[in-house]
């Protein structure tokens, strides 16, 4: 049961907001470089809803002109394991045939969904298709995924905050930390 103080809830800290800022802006920093050539905008996708902090803030370190979208895709509903199959809830506004593409998420874990969105996006025919994820726990996964903008290789702890949450709950922490496991292990 999530705790009124949240932060209650909380084993340990593992990124300080502190921490956060100071390695997405070194993220954004390459990104701009990488792309400061193109002639092209930077077409950049949020995975709604757990990248939106990640994603905000790291367009934010961008330095060049880059277009706004978002999808919902999840292979994992309410709960704390994939279920193997991904759902696309919301696609894309825009077509994205020759143009740039970053894909921004909040953690790649089993990689089940970006594996899955790196096919769909790649039969829309866009120009490249580059993936920024804040987490990534390489322990979990079970589908190849290659993560261009990596913030972080995290073990096999259940994290919370910053956009990451459990059912739903603890998104809004301005911190990344490991969820103590009697908060979830009765569900």
């Amino acid at each position: 049961m999530v705790s009124q103080d949240m932060n209650q809830d909380i084993e340990k800290v593992v990124y300080t907001q502190e921490q956060l800022q100071a390695r997405i802006a070194e993220l954004g920093a390459q990104i701009t470089e990488d792309y400061k050539d193109c002639k092209e905008e930077i077409f950049c996708v949020g995975i709604l809803k757990g990248a939106v902090m990640f994603y905000t803030d790291l367009l934010r370190q961008i330095k060049l002109p880059v277009n706004f979208d978002f999808m919902i895709a999840s292979s994992y509903g309410n709960g704390t394991s994939t279920s193997g199959e991904v759902k696309i809830l919301k696609d894309l506004d825009y077509d994205i045939e020759g143009k740039h593409l970053l894909v921004i998420e909040d953690i790649i874990d089993s990689g089940t969904t970006m594996c899955y969105l790196k096919k769909y996006f790649a039969a829309r025919k866009p120009k490249s298709v580059k993936l920024a994820a804040l987490l990534s726990k390489p322990s979990r996964r079970t589908a190849d995924v290659d993560i261009d903008y990596c913030g972080y290789i995290v073990p096999d702890e259940f994290l919370v905050g910053y956009g990451l949450d459990y059912a739903e709950k603890y998104r809004n922490l301005p911190y990344i930390g490991v969820l103590k496991p009697e908060v979830y292990q009765n569900d």
